[in-house]
């Protein structure tokens, strides 16, 4: 009985969907699966996710049992995470989302109550130590800061559902995402969206890396497609049971104040590294996905000159 409803369950449910990413997957998903109910769910109410919305703790095992009851879920996004600067302020209270979420769908799924997981890792699951070009897919991983460490776990927890119980738990490592759609949260790479911001409003930017600290980048869209291109992949093909690398284009704050330029002409930038910088440095400058692209076709969409095209027009039409 129990695997018949585990088969009959189709819906979704994106734990986390007020976030960054989790707003435009939302929507995208709606759009993609309109035979499906999509779930958002937050802690805080967001009347951009439109409905069905739950106000939903993704620490809360028993809350989260509930709502995949009451929708027949059958796939979770699990999107709900604290990122990287923000972490380092309450490693504790980091660690214990990042990963209690994590342990709860993937034991929903170990007792065939879901399907199907998608969870995102990151580029921070790389440390100082790691090869800075054209990081591999399987290389050296001492992340030194408290969200590469959860993100680095959770990827073993991943790879260790997937191989002995046969959860079906995807992932990928996102590079530092942007996108016009949403501010900036608590990430590193979150200067990406403000300076766009900034130079729109105010003509200049007060950047908190140095101006040749070059990170591996990615246009919201790009991220949204190759999250579920990976996810409608056959299982069969999805080969990397941790998390896949994942590149877009990579840049330095200079490089992409240079870029702005070309559209903005009086706009400055200037240079006040913090904290933030010594988190940065850790981080590769470019990725290698070629796992990624042979396993389910994956192939990035976005240069850096679409990408300012795209967050300008964007910004603009919000005005």
């Amino acid at each position: 009985m129990q695997d018949e409803i585990y088969q009959m369950n189709k819906n979704i449910l994106i734990l986390g969907a007020a976030g960054q990413i989790g707003s435009e997957l939302t929507q995208l998903l709606r759009g993609t699966y309109p035979d499906r109910t999509v779930v958002a769910s937050d802690l805080h109410n967001s009347d951009v996710l439109g409905t069905p919305f739950e106000l939903l703790d993704a620490t809360d095992e028993k809350a989260i049992r509930q709502i995949i009851e009451k929708y027949q879920i059958g796939e979770v996004y699990l999107m709900a995470a604290m990122l990287s600067a923000t972490a380092e302020k309450y490693p504790e209270k980091a660690w214990q989302l990042n990963m209690q979420s994590l342990l709860i769908v993937l034991n929903l799924a170990k007792e065939k109550r879901i399907n199907k997981i998608f969870w995102p890792s990151s580029i921070a699951v790389f440390g100082s130590t790691t090869p800075k070009q054209n990081t591999p897919q399987v290389t050296i991983t001492e992340p030194n800061t408290v969200y590469g460490i959860s993100k680095l776990a959770g990827e073993r927890w991943c790879a260790y559902y997937r191989e002995k119980y046969g959860v079906d738990v995807r992932s990928i490592r996102y590079p530092g995402l942007i996108s016009w759609k949403t501010p900036p949260g608590g990430g590193t790479t979150d200067y990406a969206i403000d300076i766009f911001h900034q130079a729109l409003k105010n003509g200049k930017y007060e950047c908190f890396l140095t101006e040749n600290t070059k990170l591996p980048m990615m246009y919201m869209d790009d991220a949204i497609r190759a999250t579920l291109q990976l996810m409608a992949a056959d299982l069969s093909g999805v080969k990397i049971c941790s998390s896949y690398n994942l590149a877009g284009v990579s840049f330095s704050p200079k490089e992409l104040a240079n870029a702005i330029q070309k559209y903005i002409s009086d706009f400055c930038i200037i240079y006040r590294p913090d904290s933030r910088q010594a988190i940065a440095d850790t981080w590769p400058q470019s990725i290698d996905d070629v796992c990624a692209r042979q396993d389910w076709n994956w192939k990035a969409k976005f240069d850096l000159e679409h990408t300012v095209l795209e967050m300008i027009k964007g910004i603009k039409s919000l005005q």
